[in-house]
């Protein structure tokens, strides 16, 4: 990452930090995302959870609409990421169990 890229970067995280409830997310990202890329990130989100349940390729992509290759690229992320996928979901998962 260049270093300007890094600093709007690091805004637009602060930016998503800031948001406190999620009637705010939502406010949030309808404004900045088309409808079409807010679609590609929940089903992204959505994937990586059925890919941590161990759900196979064909099943998720009859499930949720999208393909091989999309389901690919979220389960590299798992693999080889950050692990922010698992960090997410999983903070997801204690907050349904509370």
């Amino acid at each position: 990452m260049n270093n300007d890229f890094s600093h709007h970067a690091k805004d637009f995280y602060k930016a998503i930090l800031s948001l406190e409830t999620e009637a705010e997310c939502e406010a949030f990202f309808s404004d900045i995302c088309t409808i079409q890329e807010l679609e590609a990130l929940v089903q992204r989100l959505d994937v990586a959870k059925c890919l941590l349940e161990g759900k196979n390729y064909l099943n998720i992509s009859k499930e949720i609409g999208v393909s091989t290759a999309t389901i690919s690229r979220v389960g590299k992320c798992i693999k080889y990421g950050e692990g922010g996928y698992k960090t997410v979901l999983s903070r997801i998962k204690e907050e349904e169990n509370k």
